[in-house]
């Protein structure tokens, strides 16, 4: 059994790794950390977990963590990260970071939407961990950089176009939509109940900061500089995204060839699924669950407009079940394992 500890477990995301792995057959979660829960009972903060969990909140402390766990995932608010997983790494321990501390290989496209970096010796080793576009790279890295939940929607539809360069990659709008549990658990007014309620809103329109993380990786697989225009929104769900991204075709190109494209792209994969043209992609067939359903439509032969939509679970496969799948690739195991959840059908 591998030892894993879970640094910042009280999250939203810190307990959805702790569900997955507490069920995990190849792999012990021996030691959790929170720093708002000290020496309280994990299943006395989230009573979802009483029969299931029983682990003591601890102090974050390099050593200990290290004594107790070969694999770590930090769940921590971005900067945290920087700052410890150096010692891990020097330590022979590997990491999976959920923060934006290590998406990056541009440090500068960092610090301009996030604080100084402290680790820039370390962001070429790091991998960005796009389960489905990076598993060989994945596979022999000790320090991934966990994907953001929006460019999870975004990236895992357009980058097999891009590579069959059959889209302008200049012409790219992703307008998307995300449940509340993307704020976190902390208590904000733009999350409060009341606020968000009855509401539908976009957001940080034109400088939101998972757009650099979706322009860098798109340049480097079109091999030139890409910016889309990305505009996220707030609807009053638990859980859930939905992106519908617009880019043009540069050729002439049927339904059937693009889904040809798709098929065989993601014939192997797992959790990518194709959706059939009358059932576009929906939040409710993916909640729960690692899976990102993707569908798509020619606008018609005149616009020579691509219309894509993507689903996801943001706080599985936008988060931590993509985590927990990057973790299984890392080890060698089947990358499905703890990962088989059914969606919820209500």
């Amino acid at each position: 059994m591998i030892k894993v500890a879970i640094l910042g477990a009280t999250g939203y995301t810190g307990y959805e790794l702790l569900r997955l792995l507490s069920f995990h057959k190849k792999v012990e979660v021996t030691i959790i950390t929170s720093n708002q829960h000290v020496g309280k009972r994990f299943d006395s903060v989230f009573p979802s977990a009483q029969g299931w969990c029983n682990l003591i909140c601890e102090e974050l402390s390099i050593n200990k963590v290290c004594e107790q766990a070969d694999f770590i995932f930090t769940a921590l608010p971005h900067k945290i990260p920087m700052e410890i997983v150096p010692a891990f790494l020097e330590k022979g321990k590997k990491v999976i970071d959920l923060s934006a501390d290590f998406r990056f290989k541009n440090s500068d496209l960092y610090e301009a939407f996030y604080q100084p970096h402290k680790s820039k010796h370390l962001l070429n080793k790091s991998v960005y961990g796009l389960s489905e576009i990076s598993k060989n790279e994945i596979k022999n890295s000790e320090l991934i950089g966990n994907p953001g939940c929006y460019p999870t929607s975004i990236l895992l539809p357009i980058i097999p176009l891009i590579r069959k360069k059959i889209i302008d990659a200049d012409t790219i709008i992703a307008d998307s939509k995300s449940g509340v549990s993307g704020a976190g658990r902390g208590v904000a007014l733009t999350s409060h109940f009341c606020e968000v309620n009855e509401s539908f809103k976009a957001y940080k329109v034109g400088n939101h900061r998972h757009t650099p993380e979706i322009c860098e990786i798109l340049s480097y697989e079109a091999q030139k500089e890409i910016n889309i225009t990305f505009t996220p929104h707030l609807v009053p769900i638990t859980r859930g995204m939905l992106s519908t991204i617009y880019t043009s075709l540069i050729k002439d190109i049927s339904y059937e060839d693009i889904k040809k494209i798709y098929d065989e792209f993601y014939g192997e994969s797992e959790f990518i699924r194709i959706r059939p043209e009358n059932m576009p992609p929906d939040t409710l067939y993916v909640k729960g669950t690692n899976y990102c359903d993707i569908g798509f439509k020619i606008d018609n032969k005149k616009n020579k407009r691509l219309i894509i939509m993507s689903a996801i679970d943001n706080l599985l496969k936008g988060a931590s079940g993509q985590a927990v799948q990057n973790m299984n690739i890392m080890l060698g195991f089947d990358e499905t394992l703890g990962l088989k959840q059914m969606p919820f059908c209500l």
